[in-house]
C-alpha cells in the first residue's frame, strides 16, 4: 500500500484528530485568556466552548468531512444539527467540569485552575462529537471538486 492510498484510507479520521487538535488549542488557549482576565472557571469554559464550537463547525464542514455544499437549506441543516449536537456534548461536558472542579477543589495546572478537569472533560466531548459529526451531522457525502 503507498502512502497516498494510506493518507486517502485514513484522511477523514487524520484530519478530525489535527483539526480537532486546533479547535482544542483554541478553546483551551481562550479558556486561559479569560481565566487571566478575572472571569471565573464556570464562565470561563462556557466562553472557551462557543469559540471551539463555532471555529469547529467550519474546519469539520470543509476540512474534515468535505461538505462543500454552501446551499442556504444544506448550510442551514448542518449548521443546526452541528449546533444541537455540539450543545448536548457541551451542556454535559459543562456539568461534568462542574462535578469536577467542585470534587477536587485544589487541582492546578500549569499555574491554571481547572486545566486538568478541561483536559479530562475534553477528551470524552471529542469523542462524542465525533460520532455525532460522522453519523449524523455530515452524514450525506458530495463529490468533491
Amino acid at each position: 500500500m503507498s502512502i497516498s492510498q494510506l493518507y486517502e484510507e485514513h484522511r477523514e479520521s487524520a484530519s478530525y484528530v489535527v483539526c480537532g487538535g486546533f479547535t482544542v488549542l483554541i478553546t483551551w488557549l481562550t479558556y486561559v485568556v479569560f481565566v487571566w482576565c478575572h472571569i471565573g472557571p464556570d464562565i470561563s469554559n462556557i466562553l472557551s466552548w462557543i469559540c471551539g464550537v463555532l471555529f469547529a463547525f467550519f474546519v469539520n464542514k470543509l476540512i474534515v468531512f468535505r461538505s462543500r455544499s454552501m446551499e442556504r437549506k444544506v448550510l442551514l441543516r448542518e449548521f443546526y444539527s452541528f449546533m444541537g449536537f455540539r450543545i448536548v456534548t457541551g451542556i454535559m461536558a459543562n456539568l461534568m467540569f462542574s462535578i469536577l472542579l467542585r470534587s477536587y477543589p485544589e487541582q492546578i495546572l500549569f499555574e491554571i485552575e481547572g486545566l486538568f478537569t478541561k483536559i479530562v472533560v475534553c477528551s470524552i466531548e471529542i469523542a462524542l462529537n465525533w460520532i455525532f459529526s460522522k453519523y449524523y451531522v455530515f452524514k450525506s457525502k458530495e463529490p468533491c471538486l
